[in-house]
C-alpha cells in the first residue's frame, strides 16, 4: 500500500513538472473555488445537502477501493458513477431550478430591518384578529430554505404584506383559506399551499391539521409558522418541529422578533414567556403611550 502511494506521488510530481502554468492555473483553481463556495451557498440549509454528503461518502469509497484495489466494490460504484450526471440532475432538479431563478435578482433578498419590522408587525396584528374572530391561519415565513415544492400547489399573489389582505386570505368565504400562506422575500408571495403533515404520534391532544402541517413544514425545512386555532382561539408557533402554544400578540412579536433576528435559535420554554414583557408593545402602542405622557 506504501508503494502504491508513493507511487502515485511520483507521477503527480512528474505531471506537475510537466503541466504546471502558475498564471492558468491559478485562475482555474480560483473559478473552481468560486463555482463550489456558489453551488454551497444555494444548497445551503436544504436536503440537498444531505444529499451531497452521501455523494461525498460514494466518491471517497470509490477512491478507496481502488487504493485497496476492492474489485467487487469498484465495479459497483463505477457502474454508478458512469450514471452519475443524471443521477444528479434527478437527485438536484429542485436545486437546479431554483438557482437559476435566483441567477437574475442575486443572492440576498432586499429586505431593509425597517421592511423587516414592518412585516412583523402586519403578521401580529393579523394573527390576533384572526384568534379574536376565531378563524383558522397558517402563517409560513420562508427563511434560508426555499419552499418551491410547497408553493407550486397554491396560487401566486405577490402581495405587500398588511394585516387586511392576510385577514381576508383567511375569511371562511374566501377561495383559499383552507392552506397556508407563505411569505417570501418580504411578500406575500403564495396562498391556499398545501404543506406536508407530520406522522409524529407525541404532538397534544386535540392538535389539528393545521399544526399537524406546521409541524410537517418545519421538520423538513428551516420555516417558522404561525399557527391560528379556530377551536381554542390561541395562537401558536413552530419551528424546528417544536410548538409553543398559548401566544398573545405581545409574546407572539417578542418571539418573532428574536427568532428573525438571529437572536434565538430554538423556542422559548414557557417559563421565560411568563416573565414580564417591558419591550412587547407595538410600534402604536408605544407612539399612544408617548402622547399620553
Amino acid at each position: 500500500m506504501i508503494e502504491v502511494l508513493w507511487r502515485l506521488l511520483k507521477d503527480f510530481w512528474e505531471f506537475l513538472g510537466e503541466n504546471f502554468d502558475p498564471t492558468r492555473d491559478i485562475l482555474d483553481i480560483l473559478l473552481v473555488t468560486f463555482g463550489i463556495y456558489w453551488v454551497l451557498l444555494l444548497i445551503r440549509g436544504t436536503r440537498a445537502v444531505q444529499i451531497l454528503v452521501g455523494l461525498v461518502v460514494l466518491i471517497a469509497a470509490s477512491l478507496a477501493s481502488q487504493l485497496l484495489q476492492l474489485a467487487a466494490t469498484g465495479l459497483i460504484l463505477e457502474g454508478f458513477f458512469s450514471s452519475a450526471v443524471i443521477i444528479i440532475i434527478v437527485l438536484f432538479q429542485h436545486d437546479i431550478r431554483r438557482a437559476l431563478a435566483r441567477m437574475g435578482r442575486g443572492f440576498f433578498p432586499s429586505v431593509s430591518a425597517e421592511q423587516e419590522s414592518q412585516i412583523l408587525e402586519e403578521v401580529v396584528r393579523a394573527a390576533q384578529t384572526l384568534a379574536q374572530k376565531r378563524v383558522g391561519a397558517l402563517i409560513v415565513l420562508e427563511r434560508e430554505t426555499a419552499l418551491l415544492d410547497q408553493v407550486e400547489a397554491g396560487a401566486s399573489v405577490d402581495a405587500v404584506v398588511s394585516k387586511e389582505l392576510l385577514i381576508a386570505l383567511f375569511l371562511p368565504y374566501s377561495p383559499l383559506h383552507d392552506g397556508a400562506v407563505v411569505i417570501q422575500d418580504g411578500r406575500i408571495g403564495h396562498a391556499g399551499c398545501i404543506l406536508p403533515l407530520t406522522l409524529r404520534a407525541d404532538l397534544p391532544e386535540g392538535v389539528g391539521t393545521r399544526h399537524r402541517a406546521a409541524v410537517g413544514i418545519t421538520e423538513e425545512t428551516d420555516a417558522v409558522v404561525i399557527v391560528v386555532s379556530e377551536e381554542t382561539a390561541t395562537i401558536s408557533v413552530v419551528m424546528n418541529g417544536q410548538m409553543l402554544w398559548g401566544l398573545d400578540a405581545p409574546r407572539l412579536r417578542v418571539v418573532l422578533r428574536d427568532i428573525l433576528s438571529g437572536e434565538r435559535r430554538d423556542l422559548p420554554s414557557n417559563a421565560e414567556l411568563a416573565r414580564p414583557l417591558e419591550v412587547a408593545e407595538s410600534p402604536e402602542d408605544a407612539a399612544r403611550s408617548r402622547s399620553a405622557g
